[in-house]
């Protein structure tokens, strides 16, 4: 494999960017953790594993270029689930300027699979707006756009559905739509990482698989072991809960991810990619039986 590399990975602690953190370590590479969250469970496991603390965050420039003076790489993203769209995008270009201050050799953002295309989803617009100023910042860089990840299916939106048996989704049972891993999210970024120059200036879509929710619900029944049947959820109710939401689910029936699976196996074989019956029949559905407080 090519040289170890020193990386600083923001958003250690939520799921994306804990699975590049654990890709990265298994890879032999040295991991700089940066959260804003340094006592939680998540850090506590990260630290475990191998990597390196460091508190921080992405709106204070002075914590990230203090974290990113020595590494050769940084993997940048955002959430704007939490902070919202705009402070998504502000955080964006600030922790960018703050990665060029610190003399960053190679800067990696996680941005989704087809921003650059005017979906008019404002979750997609802020990430691209991130995008185009890193364009024109002066510093090596790479897009990792992935599509909708896999692990969805059991996020705190749909698992209690799918504890009653019913996998519900926004979308026509029939309808396709591409999903990746998180695990071969980390995999993918420890690939980019890796090559290096080979990835400057480059956007990647990708994806692991694609097929409707019908067919996913068919794929979960087996790899759970009882039924579990498709319900598809109006557009009108995901539309009360979130506009941005809704507008993603619209395009997804409409236009949908585009991402070339046959080339990303082909171009990169040393990613695992997993197809869903893989991910399904590998995940650890006990957490079906554990009774939750939360929403």
């Amino acid at each position: 494999m090519s040289t170890k590399q020193s990386v600083l990975v923001t958003g250690a602690t939520g799921q994306q960017g804990g699975a590049v953190a654990r890709a990265l370590l298994s890879r032999g590479h040295s991991v700089k953790a940066l959260t804003r969250k340094p006592d939680s469970e998540a850090a506590r496991q990260l630290v475990s594993a191998g990597a390196e603390l460091v508190t921080g965050d992405l709106g204070d420039p002075a914590s990230v270029v203090k974290a990113a003076r020595g590494v050769g790489t940084m993997f940048l993203m955002g959430n704007s689930y939490e902070a919202g769209t705009e402070e998504e995008t502000r955080q964006g270009i600030i922790a960018a300027e703050a990665a060029k201050s610190a003399g960053v050799g190679h800067l990696i953002y996680s941005s989704v699979a087809d921003a650059n295309k005017k979906t008019g989803i404002p979750h997609f617009d802020s990430k691209y707006l991130v995008e185009k100023h890193l364009a024109g910042l002066g510093i090596p860089y790479t897009i990792s756009a992935p599509v909708a990840f896999m692990e969805n299916i059991v996020a705190p939106w749909s698992i209690g559905a799918l504890r009653q048996g019913t996998h519900a989704f926004a979308m026509p049972p029939k309808r396709v739509l591409q999903l990746v891993a998180l695990a071969d999210i980390g995999a993918f970024v420890a690939a980019l990482v890796e090559r290096r120059e080979q990835v400057f200036a480059k956007r990647f879509d990708f994806a692991g698989d694609e097929l409707s929710g019908e067919a996913q619900a068919k794929i979960l029944a087996h790899a759970i072991g009882r039924p579990i049947a498709y319900q598809e959820i109006p557009i009108a109710a995901a539309r009360q809960q979130s506009e941005d939401v809704a507008l993603m689910f619209e395009w997804f029936e409409r236009i949908g991810y585009d991402a070339d699976i046959a080339a990303l196996r082909r171009d990169f074989p040393e990613v695992r990619w997993h197809r869903f019956a893989d991910w399904a029949r590998a995940f650890d559905w006990s957490v079906l039986e554990r009774t939750s407080s939360v929403a």
